[in-house]
């Protein structure tokens, strides 16, 4: 796992003074659960960091970039950037989720695909990069990783997993893909969908999102992240 944190700082041209930060963001509560008698920090403080350190450096480029828009027009297109789905890919494209430290009931649940887990795992990167180098630091990664991937009106680009999902199946003959929610949770002003897709009587994958569009598109990513596993097999 050493190796897989130089080669992560090798490709993104970060080198952490402190390699205990940049290891933390990285341990998942799963792992230290399973460290019996180990005092292993894990990265939900560096995550509670990283939140407010994103949160200020996308509100100050999108306060630079867009001097004529109200704070209504900022405050949407900041909840478009910081959102779960969009660190996501974010996390995806930087291949967080192979370096992260999990428990072994994580790891067999598919953990290192999942949504929250890579999400955090983006946040807790930038409280340690925050701690270790400081702010500076964050914004440069920032703009060459996030900032010059956001789309004209400054949201991140939604990649289409239930298209490619289609494409996979089809190419599979499988049959015809159902998507179906089978949960909703919390109040009505922060709800959360569970989603499943199928084909016939088999479970291809189960999303969590903000939205029945977006927990589909994540069940459809998990299925996906399947297929891969087992062509890897």
């Amino acid at each position: 796992m050493k190796e897989g944190f130089q080669r992560l700082q090798q490709r993104i041209n970060v080198t952490f003074r402190d390699p205990g930060l940049l290891k933390q963001a990285f341990t998942h509560t799963s792992y230290v659960n399973e460290q019996r008698g180990a005092r292993i920090p894990d990265n939900e403080r560096l995550e509670f960091l990283g939140d407010a350190v994103l949160q200020l450096t996308v509100s100050e480029y999108l306060y630079r970039l867009y001097p004529d828009s109200p704070e209504g027009e900022l405050t949407r297109l900041r909840a478009s950037i910081v959102c779960e789905p969009s660190l996501v890919r974010f996390a995806e494209a930087l291949e967080f989720g192979q370096i992260v430290l999990l428990g072994k009931g994580e790891e067999q649940t598919g953990g290192r695909t999942r949504p929250s887990l890579l999400a955090d795992a983006f946040e807790a990167f930038l409280g340690a990069l925050y701690l270790d180098q400081g702010l500076e630091a964050v914004r440069a990664f920032l703009e060459r990783h996030m900032f010059v991937k956001l789309s004209r009106n400054g949201q991140a680009p939604m990649k289409d997993y239930k298209t490619e999902l289609q494409e996979k199946v089809q190419q599979l003959a499988m049959g015809a893909l159902d998507y179906r929610i089978v949960e909703e949770k919390g109040p009505a002003h922060d709800k959360e969908f569970i989603a499943v897709v199928g084909v016939g009587d088999r479970q291809l994958g189960k999303g969590i999102g903000r939205s029945k569009k977006e927990a589909e598109q994540q069940a459809a990513s998990q299925a996906l992240a399947s297929f891969a596993k087992q062509n890897t097999r």
